[in-house]
C-alpha cells in the first residue's frame, strides 16, 4: 500500500528536534500556511458541499457532523458556533463525536475504531432524506467517520466528506467528496496540525458559505445573529443602523419590536410594521435583500 501523505515525512523535519526554538517555531508556521493554502485548491468542492448543506437546512432537514479525535474537535467548533452567528435553531445542528462527549475531557484513540457506536448513533437521529450529514477524518479511513456514513446514505441523507488524502475510502461513498491536498507534517503524522488547520478552514468557508445562500450573510454582516449577550445586542443594533441607514435609538426600538430579530428590525426601522416586515420575509424566504427591494417597490 502506497503511503498515505498525512503519514510521510516532512523534509525539513530532519534533525527538527536539534534546531534552535526559533527555527523550530518557523518551520512550524510554515507548515500551518502550507496547510491553510492548500484549502484553496477545494473550493469548487467546498461550494458544492455549502450548496447541498443549505439545501438541507432550507427544506427543514438537520446538519450532523460526523468525526474522531482532532477532526471531531473541527467539527464541534464549527457546529457550536452556527447557531448564535447565524440564528441557527439548536435542535437542527448536531455533533457525532467518536466516544461521545467524554471525549471532550479523555480523548482516547480507541473510539476512532468504533463503527458501530457510529452507525447506532445514525440510526438513533432517524435521519431522512432532508438531512445532511458531514463526515471528517483526515486520513479518510477512520471506521467511525465512514460507518456513519454509511448509515447515514441507508436512511436517504445527503452527505458530505473532508479528508486529506487522495486515496481517501470516504470519497467513494459520499455524495460530495472534498479533498483538502496538505502537505506532509512537521510531525510526521501529527494531523491535529496542518490537517486538522485545513479542516478548520474549509469548515469555516462551507458553512459561511451556506449561511450566505440561506440568505443569513447583508454586505458582510450577520443579519441573522441570536444576540443574547450584550456584546451581540450592540452588534445588531449597529447592523440595523447601518443597514436602514438610521441612528442607534431607532434601531433600539426597531429591535425591540422584532423581539431582537435583525431581519424584521431592518425592515421595521426602514419603514414597515411588524405584520408587513414578517411578511416580507416569508414571501422572500428570509432573504433580507430581496425583502428590502420589495419594501421599496
Amino acid at each position: 500500500m502506497a503511503e498515505k501523505q498525512t503519514e510521510k515525512r516532512h523534509e525539513g523535519a530532519k534533525n527538527l528536534d536539534l534546531n534552535s526554538d526559533a527555527e523550530i517555531l518557523a518551520l512550524l508556521a510554515i507548515g500551518q500556511a502550507e496547510a491553510a493554502a492548500a484549502v484553496a485548491q477545494a473550493a469548487p468542492a467546498i461550494a458544492r458541499a455549502a450548496e447541498t448543506a443549505a439545501a438541507s437546512i432550507r427544506s427543514g432537514g438537520r446538519l450532523i457532523y460526523a468525526a474522531a479525535g482532532s477532526s471531531g474537535l473541527m467539527a464541534l467548533a464549527d457546529a457550536l458556533e452556527l447557531p448564535g452567528t447565524y440564528g441557527l435553531e439548536r435542535d437542527r445542528i448536531v455533533v457525532l463525536l467518536a466516544g461521545g462527549m467524554a471525549a471532550l475531557s479523555d480523548m482516547k484513540g480507541g473510539p476512532e475504531d468504533d463503527g458501530e457506536e457510529a452507525r447506532e448513533a445514525v440510526v438513533a437521529l432517524k435521519l431522512g432524506p432532508l438531512d445532511c450529514l458531514i463526515a471528517l477524518t483526515a486520513s479518510g479511513h477512520t471506521p467511525y467517520p465512514i460507518e456513519a456514513v454509511r448509515a447515514a446514505k441507508a436512511a436517504g441523507a445527503r452527505t458530505i466528506g473532508l479528508a486529506n488524502n487522495a486515496d481517501a475510502l470516504l470519497f467513494d461513498i459520499v455524495d460530495v467528496p472534498v479533498f483538502l491536498p496538505t502537505p506532509p507534517e512537521v510531525i510526521a503524522g501529527s494531523t491535529r496540525m496542518g490537517a486538522g488547520t485545513a479542516q478548520k478552514i474549509a469548515l469555516n468557508m462551507l458553512s459561511t458559505l451556506m449561511a450566505i445562500r440561506l440568505g443569513h450573510v447583508h454586505d458582510g454582516l450577520m443579519v441573522n445573529v441570536l444576540a443574547d449577550n450584550e456584546k451581540l445586542r450592540g452588534r445588531a443594533r449597529g447592523i440595523v443602523a447601518e443597514i436602514a441607514k438610521v441612528d442607534d435609538a431607532a434601531a433600539a426600538r426597531a429591535l425591540d419590536i422584532s423581539k431582537g430579530a435583525v431581519k424584521p428590525a431592518v425592515l421595521i426601522a426602514a419603514g414597515a410594521d411588524a405584520d408587513r416586515a414578517n411578511a416580507l420575509l416569508e414571501q422572500q424566504e428570509g432573504n433580507l435583500r430581496q425583502a428590502l427591494l420589495a419594501l421599496h417597490g
